[in-house]
């Protein structure tokens, strides 16, 4: 694998080749997809390095006092080898980022492989393409956080742990020193929490962002209007509280600066390196409170609580570092912070030495947060074999034998009766997690068994295919355990609900000789394949518009739990993908750029992530743009189609009628029921196990749920990059 080090002789960074780490018994293997450098602390530590060996000792003290104590108890000799083997070891670098969990060890719970997870730690979350993290320093991430936000989890840590330090109300004035990327992160934690902030900072730039992100005042230390102003912002009193995220070791002139701007007892919070040299008749006339802020929160710098997994009960310690980090995710989660603001610059890891060159001030530039980016890898590339082969898809002759996951009201009314109407199917097994409705489905179906346990049916050497048809969250997890176990795969949409389970999904379905199928049905209604004929020949990109009446699902409902981000995804990923894949199968193109708009109905009763617009664009210059509404009437039809190109137009109205324009005539075609594709989809899928050749390629069903993900991520805020699954 690949990891940033840097020579502390030589203090030159570079990047490294070396094994993977091994999975940590009480912790995880995490392949990183981003990296945050952490300009205040790697320019120290580069720094550092680049200096001579006079410049190291005073700098270091400390370490001078232990050479000096080896040379004493063990000779000249030795003390210098040991002194060359540490100068000669490489020294790692970064301690914050995200990534998919590759492995679990096997002391620790509550993580699975394909999580997508927020990593914290010197030594341990590194710049590197694979870390081990011990089981307290890294928390999940939610669904609809970027990458790149979530890589700053450390750095929200630490400024999360200097605010509670502060411990203000609601209304205070808070004075923030120092506008790097611990005090911009600072300054809209306190903006969140409903507190006023003043920013100082000597860099212009760094005011400038910061008054673009909520501070009150924004100004330069020796401003001779900064005590004028805040003595009018906090009616004369002064500021509640200080937190010093200003580095300043060879100096304690911040603390003398601030003295004049605090009220009566205020609390001042020292979170950067500043020399503790303090005025002591400022401080003593008005009784201030000096406060350290340690790191990333309790836990810090304890072994048992940060190497062997040690928690701390939560009833005497509220706030531990990962807590810390948890909060930081849901915070990023709700749209309350925005990292985008500060990521002033991108590289990918292998221009790691670049991205250090801007830390140490070598190449000039105004610089905040600074995030290093992992790519997937590919066949082909140095040091890496080619992939094997595909495994041969497994066919089925006569009969195929079907296992039934999930019991649910779809299931019973439409699902399983469209599969056992082709004929080609014998149900063996039935399980759903209340064993009364998979009992109530085995007689209908005339299975041979019902259970509660999944597992009996991926284990069953009878079973050639798997419907499952059961929760949003389970999805995912079904669908790789059926394909590892060789199974045919007929999931009910959504495939998924994250990013980080779509790549395991993708592994699972390269590495099996079953098929996988998604529950799109729409693109098997015969209303679509007449649309697509209508367009043969076609040498021009269409546009198309697909809206959608779906009606209100409240907040207070049973039905609800689709809004939850891990339970059902929200609709926009559980219901809007059947208009994203119909547009695929009408254009027979690729999705390749997307942008998501909302509105809020600002009701407390309703979500306010079902009113969507979605355009999207395709490899074959084809435009569709996707209306899913809620805040329509439910006497409406709820589903139109209509597509535009070279002189002709489609539209598909409700499902129940078709009109075909073109050359100045209109073909019309109506039923009296919905043409969904229900049992055209069952087919298929029966096809599917007999030929072992799937109607749609993964590669489409992965983009199209790619394409909601992405969608939630945008209207979160949270991102701004192509429609790649790894970024």
């Amino acid at each position: 694998m690949k990891i940033v080090v840097q020579n502390f002789k030589t203090g030159k960074v570079s990047l490294a080749d070396a094994p993977q780490p091994a999975v940590p018994g009480n912790g995880i293997l995490v392949r990183t997809q981003a990296s945050l450098i952490s300009a205040g602390t790697d320019r120290a530590v580069v720094g550092l390095a680049r200096k001579g060996y006079v410049g190291k000792a005073l700098a270091r003290p400390d370490l001078v006092r232990r050479v000096l104590s080896k040379v004493r108890n063990d000779g000249l000799e030795s003390a210098y080898k040991a002194v060359r083997n540490v100068i000669a070891e490489p020294k790692t670098l970064g301690y914050s980022l995200v990534g998919e969990v590759l492995a679990v060890g096997d002391r620790l719970e509550g993580a699975a492989v394909g999580d997508r997870v927020a990593c914290a730690g010197a030594g341990h979350a590194n710049h590197a393409e694979i870390t081990a993290i011990p089981g307290n320093l890294f928390v999940p991430v939610p669904q609809g956080v970027a990458d790149e936000d979530a890589a700053y989890v450390t750095l929200g840590a630490i400024a999360m742990h200097g605010l509670r330090q502060a411990d203000q109300q609601l209304g205070a004035t808070v004075l923030v020193v120092g506008l790097g990327l611990v005090g911009q992160i600072m300054l809209q934690l306190c903006r969140a929490a409903g507190l006023k902030v003043i920013g100082l900072d000597l860099d212009g730039a760094k005011l400038d962002l910061a008054r673009n992100n909520g501070a009150m005042i924004a100004a330069k230390p020796d401003d001779p209007g900064l005590a004028a102003e805040v003595v009018a912002a906090t009616d004369g009193y002064g500021v509640d509280a200080v937190l010093l995220c200003a580095g300043s070791k060879d100096s304690g002139a911040p603390f003398e600066d601030v003295a004049g701007h605090c009220r009566d007892r205020a609390r001042v919070v020292v979170v950067g390196d500043v020399k503790m040299d303090i005025p002591r008749n400022a401080y003593f006339k008005k009784e201030l409170e000096i406060l350290q802020s340690r790191s990333y929160g309790p836990g810090r710098y304890d072994p048992d609580y940060e190497e062997k997994g040690r928690d701390y009960p939560i009833g005497y310690v509220r706030w531990t570092e990962r807590r810390n980090m948890k909060a930081f995710m849901d915070l990023l989660a709700s749209g309350a912070l925005d990292m985008q603001a500060l990521t002033t610059h991108r590289f990918p890891v292998e221009r790691a030495a670049e991205a250090y060159d801007l830390v140490t001030g070598k190449t000039q530039a105004f610089t905040v947060g600074i995030v290093l980016t992992y790519g997937p890898g590919g066949p082909g590339e140095a040091g890496e074999p080619e992939p094997a082969p595909p495994p041969a898809r497994r066919k089925v002759d006569g009969k195929v034998g079907l296992g039934i996951i999930g019991a649910g009201n779809f299931a019973k009314g439409v699902l399983v009766p469209a599969m056992t109407d082709t004929g080609g199917f014998d149900v063996l097994g039935v399980v759903s997690a209340r064993g009364l409705s998979a009992q109530a489905m085995k007689e209908r179906t005339g299975a041979q068994y019902s259970d509660s346990d999944p597992g009996r049916v991926f284990d069953d050497a009878d079973v050639d295919a798997v419907v499952i048809a059961t929760r949003h969250d389970s999805h995912a997890r079904y669908v790789v355990q059926a394909l590892e176990r060789g199974k045919h795969v007929f999931v009910e949409k959504p495939l998924c609900l994250t990013r980080g389970e779509l790549r395991a999904i993708e592994t699972a379905a390269g590495a099996s000789p079953g098929v996988l199928m998604v529950g799109f049905n729409r693109r098997y209604s015969p209303l679509i394949a007449a649309m697509r004929a209508h367009f043969d020949g076609r040498a021009e990109p269409l546009a198309m518009i697909y809206r959608v009446n779906a009606g209100r699902i409240p907040l207070d409902s049973d039905a609800a739990w689709v809004h939850d981000p891990e339970a059902g995804g929200g609709r926009i990923v559980g219901e809007a993908c059947h208009a994203v894949d119909t547009l695929q199968a009408v254009t027979g193109a690729r999705p390749v750029d997307l942008h998501a708009a909302g509105l809020n109905p600002r009701r407390s009763g309703l979500a306010a992530d079902d009113m969507v617009t979605l355009t999207i664009g395709f490899d074959d210059g084809s435009m569709g743009t996707v209306h899913y509404f809620s805040n329509g009437d439910a006497a409406f039809p709820k589903e139109r189609l209509e597509v535009f190109g070279q002189e002709r137009v489609a539209v598909i109205d409700d499902w129940r009628s078709l009109e075909l324009v073109a050359g100045g005539k209109s073909e019309r075609r109506k039923s009296q029921t919905m043409q969904k594709g229900y049992a055209e989809e069952a087919k298929a899928f029966l096809e599917a196990c007999r030929t072992g050749e799937a109607p749609v390629p993964v590669t489409s069903l992965i983009e199209t749920t790619l394409v909601t993900l992405l969608a939630v991520e945008d209207l979160a805020g949270h991102w701004d990059e192509t429609l790649e699954l790894r970024d």
